[in-house]
């Protein structure tokens, strides 16, 4: 690193080039960190995303070396507001606590409650809390002192009630996630009063490619601003398995838009298996989508085609088929 800073400083392109060739050769998940530090200080752009898709695929590694809580709070950021990262939120929040320590003890401080809520500043906000599930919550964050009582009280709500207090935190997936997210919809009409009686929204679907959904876009009220609670799950339908699900709630403004509802974590998708989207929602009539297509084709610049392919689902809720109903939008990575 001191002859990469000496070849910038003199301007020696070959010299700097070399530098950056023989770091990247020795680039591992355990010095990851330290490099990344170093690569953006020298504003060398492309060993610093070797080093973050280093991160990104052997996180915990990364976060247990000894050179992670010697990151300056610019790179913590940075790494936190990344979708890519593979590991359970539960293990990278007790991972920056350790980090606000170090910097407490850097900057002199008492290593206090109040003093690691001071060091982490809106690195705090960039940990995605509504991924943890209650036991995990329960188990650091809420005791960690790092949170305000009302954030964690807000948080417990947000676990446990519907419809859920909104929170200030993330609440999209960020394991293993690659590339851009991506979302199709397969209505071209939208139109009013759509019911709900217990009874799932449903559609069956395959693509020609592996993805990971991470949520659904759903319609809301047609009787302005409303909350709903909602069950949403992805099913195996050859095996009538459930991959994953998430009980949570949304609010919507009365329009006929589309809001997200997300999945805890993503949801891997094969190419030719068939699944089921199911939506359970509680709450008024709502909008709803007509016209609907069987086939959709997702198109992206830098990745191939994704077709989505739908077919009608038994026990539908208003015994529809693909030509109106709920579920609207996938959201969904490749």
């Amino acid at each position: 690193m001191t002859t990469l800073y000496t070849a910038k400083k003199y301007a020696v392109p070959a010299l700097e080039a070399h530098c950056v060739d023989f770091l990247t050769k020795h680039l591992r998940a355990d010095n990851a960190f330290m490099l990344l530090t170093q690569a953006r200080l020298f504003d060398e752009p492309q060993l610093a995303s070797l080093c973050l898709d280093t991160i990104d695929k052997s996180t915990m590694d990364a976060i247990s070396a000894e050179g992670f809580t010697d990151i300056d709070i610019d790179t913590l950021c940075a790494v936190l507001e990344r979708d890519t990262l593979s590991i359970r939120e539960s293990r990278l929040f007790g991972a920056v606590v350790r980090w606000a320590e170090a910097e407490c003890q850097r900057q002199q401080l008492p290593v206090t409650f109040g003093n690691k809520q001071k060091v982490l500043g809106r690195a705090l906000s960039l940990i995605r809390f509504p991924l943890m599930t209650i036991e995990e919550f329960a188990a650091g964050p809420a005791q960690s002192g790092i949170l305000s009582d009302r954030e964690v009280v807000n948080l417990f709500l947000h676990f446990t009630v519907n419809p859920k207090p909104k929170v200030d935190y993330i609440d999209r997936p960020r394991c293993c996630l690659r590339g851009k997210e991506c979302s199709i919809n397969r209505f071209q009409q939208v139109e009013s009063r759509w019911g709900y009686s217990g009874t799932s929204d449903r559609i069956r679907f395959t693509v020609n490619r592996r993805i990971s959904i991470v949520g659904f876009g759903l319609y809301g009220s047609i009787h302005g601003p409303t909350d709903y609670q909602v069950n949403i799950q992805i099913i195996d339908y050859e095996k009538n398995q459930t991959l994953g699900q998430n009980d949570t709630g949304f609010s919507c403004d009365g329009t006929a838009n589309t809001f997200r509802v997300m999945f805890k974590e993503p949801i891997e998708i094969l190419p030719t298996v068939c699944y089921t989207a199911c939506a359970t929602l509680k709450g008024p009539d709502s909008h709803y989508g007509t016209k609907g297509l069987k086939k959709v084709i997702h198109e992206s610049p830098t990745a191939s085609k994704t077709c989505f392919v739908f077919y009608s689902s038994p026990g539908n809720n208003n015994g529809t088929s693909i030509e109106d109903g709920q579920i609207p939008e996938i959201i969904f990575y490749t």
